[in-house]
């Protein structure tokens, strides 16, 4: 990541035991003006909120090239995803995807992404949030604030098992109604949801105003 010119563009170090000083480590070459990393994997690798303050300190010093980003199964926790936004608010931030599937998060880290997003909006395309039990419908409303924004250009949300009702359904229709021209994938998978919850969403999804392509819901929890 050093090395002048560096040509390494893709890395994926999923399902390791990196932990905390192997992030620490990983990110001597992370804030190289030489890196021109674009993908970057850490799903699984046992990380806690310290790896986000880390990553966060190596990216602002070399922000424009990250594109996708997992850190997906790793315990970042409320705290952490906080930390994570210090680097989605910079204008130089061009982040396309963002992965963070069971990550221990509850709706503090929906307000402070929102905040964060709001902030730079234009370039974010996908969002994964799934597995988060503690999200519920009050980290939904949060995210719908930024859904319904003109400034929201998110094609992919993901929000399975996060224990949403059908109080999440009405104001993710109403966001998508205001901003009908971005969002055409959605997954809210084993939550606790019904057929006449999902009526508005699935008439959206078959609405060729919307460009709502995939809508799936199915599978509900058993509480």
């Amino acid at each position: 990541l050093k090395s002048r010119p560096s040509h390494l563009v893709h890395l994926d170090l999923s399902g390791n035991y990196l932990k905390d000083p192997g992030m620490e480590l990983l990110t001597g070459g992370l804030k190289s003006h030489n890196c021109k990393l674009e993908f970057l994997n850490l799903s699984s690798c046992r990380l806690s909120e310290t790896s986000c303050d880390s990553l966060v300190s190596a990216l602002m010093s070399n922000p424009s090239h990250l594109r996708e980003l997992d850190l997906s199964d790793n315990k970042l926790h409320d705290s952490g995803v906080e930390l994570l936004c210090v680097f989605l608010e910079s204008p130089d931030c061009r982040l396309e995807a963002l992965r963070l599937r069971i990550c221990r998060l509850s709706s503090y880290s929906c307000s402070f992404l929102v905040s964060a997003l709001k902030s730079n909006p234009s370039y974010l395309k996908e969002l994964d949030l799934s597995g988060n039990n503690k999200l519920k419908d009050d980290g939904v409303h949060y995210l719908c604030d930024f859904l319904g924004s003109p400034d929201c250009r998110l094609e992919i949300l993901n929000l399975w098992k996060c224990r949403l009702t059908r109080s999440s359904c009405h104001p993710l229709v109403l966001a998508l109604k205001s901003n009908p021209s971005h969002l055409r994938e959605l997954d809210m998978r084993e939550n606790y949801l019904k057929g006449y919850d999902v009526t508005a969403l699935i008439d959206l999804q078959k609405n060729p105003d919307y460009r709502l392509e995939t809508f799936r819901w199915e599978s509900p929890m058993r509480k």
